[in-house]
């Protein structure tokens, strides 16, 4: 149910959160955390020749492209951070999955409550331990040897070590954020990795219009005019709803008798905000980083050809791009909610659905509307993802290569969702106070 108080203005919510000490805690403890994480990206990998590996990557924005910019900039800088959120992302992908298939798991996920839920976050930190030591081993052994000053066992062993503690790190200072911060931790180290490389895209936007003359200037201004119309896309994806009208019965408590009250059940347009777009771009990215380390060029060339935005068939890419992100909107709709759930919440309460009969006909009626907002959510989501890529290889503009729509999807997505939370201190802050 949502509450029908007025949200404050812009203006109250920066002036309750000067005042309110909790807040003010929360939101420098944020902020300190993720200047630490993005210092980290700049403490660098020893005993590797610097000069060749940048000579190497300099054209490798097909292969490294997002996957750098989810790391703000720490595989081309090869920092200690330079895996950074990214194993934490694999492993809460693989989680969630098995979470639909393994009962113990989710069993856990439903009926344990918030014990159950730390077991799974415990889980998801052990996957993460064994996944960054896999992918740092693999990445050192594969691709880093070849720029190693001393090549051997022992490079490949001190550089994995020191890629897995990083990432380690990165994981703990995104869950001290989530339990002590502001947001999502995971979500804002993303989002401030890709805002660290927006100075570099807009520079070299700067440059190129430098140098084309007028022709290039129309081309970037209609490529920003598609990314302000994009960010009109996203807000109403984000803040899109169906409102199911909810009636509740005419109780009796005590001497008065309560009369029937009316509220509504919010269903949002898109449940799992911005991780389908985020799992869906990490589910991509490893075609390329595969192919990257096993250097098969048989392997490199399809990967290239068909699974990446600027290959020859880029409508593949675009075509497993759309699917990936219906299916994760699916996947995290059914974990958010639960139809069942909520039909027996509301029969307890004693409301029902207008012209719907309580129990089974509710939760049927909730899990139809929900597929249908699921459906229509996605299908936006992913051509908003899409359209503006097209429009980027159309034009010919390369300079916001990799950052583009899954990076203002994810940027737009991270800003609300921690506005949101802001507001949501805001106003607990505002009772608090009218309660003392």
């Amino acid at each position: 149910m949502i509450s029908r108080d007025k949200a404050p203005t812009a203006q109250e919510t920066f002036m309750q959160m000067a005042q309110a000490a909790g807040l003010r805690g929360r939101l420098l403890v944020t902020v300190g955390i993720l200047i630490l994480v993005r210092l980290g990206i700049f403490l660098p990998v020893p005993g590797i020749d610097r000069p060749r590996f940048a000579e190497a990557i300099s054209g490798s924005n097909s292969i490294f492209g997002l996957l750098d910019i989810f790391s703000g900039r720490g595989l081309s800088t090869l920092g200690v951070f330079a895996l950074g959120i990214l194993p934490f992302i694999n492993a809460s992908i693989i989680i969630q999955l098995l979470t639909a298939a393994i009962p113990s798991l989710e069993n856990l996920q439903k009926n344990e409550g918030e014990a159950g839920r730390r077991k799974i976050s415990q889980i998801t930190r052990y996957v993460t331990v064994v996944w960054a030591i896999l992918q740092s081993t693999a990445f050192s052994a594969l691709f880093l040897q070849q720029f190693a000053l001393k090549p051997g066992p022992i490079f490949v062993a001190e550089t994995a070590i020191a890629l897995t503690a990083g990432s380690m790190f990165v994981m703990w200072a995104s869950e001290l954020i989530t339990e002590r911060g502001i947001g999502n931790g995971a979500s804002l180290l993303i989002f401030v990795n890709i805002v660290a490389s927006l100075p570099k895209a807009l520079g070299d936007t700067i440059d190129l219009v430098q140098v084309g003359g007028r022709e290039t200037v129309g081309r970037v201004i209609v490529l920003i005019l598609v990314f302000l119309a994009t960010i009109v896309g996203i807000v109403i994806v984000q803040e899109g709803m169906r409102r199911i009208p909810i009636i509740s019965a005419r109780r009796q408590v005590g001497r008065r008798v309560l009369a029937e009250q009316r509220s509504y059940l919010p269903l949002r347009l898109n449940q799992g905000g911005v991780m389908p777009i985020i799992f869906a771009a990490a589910i991509l990215s490893l075609p390329l980083l595969i192919a990257n380390f096993t250097k098969n060029a048989d392997l490199a060339n399809i990967v290239n050809t068909y699974l990446s935005p600027s290959g020859s068939s880029s409508w593949v890419y675009a075509l497993v791009y759309m699917v990936s992100i219906i299916f994760f909107s699916y996947f995290y709709s059914s974990l958010i909610l639960n139809p069942v759930d909520v039909a027996q919440n509301l029969k307890k309460m004693g409301s029902s659905i207008p012209g719907i009969r309580p129990g089974k006909a509710t939760s049927e009626y909730i899990e139809r509307v929900s597929n249908r907002l699921t459906f229509l959510g996605a299908i936006f989501l992913g051509f908003v993802a899409i359209i503006p890529t097209a429009v980027e290889s159309a034009l010919n503009v390369k300079t916001f290569q990799g950052i583009g729509a899954t990076s203002l999807l994810i940027l737009v997505g991270v800003a609300i969702e921690t506005a949101k939370q802001v507001q949501t201190y805001v106003i607990s802050q505002r009772y608090e106070g009218m309660v003392k």
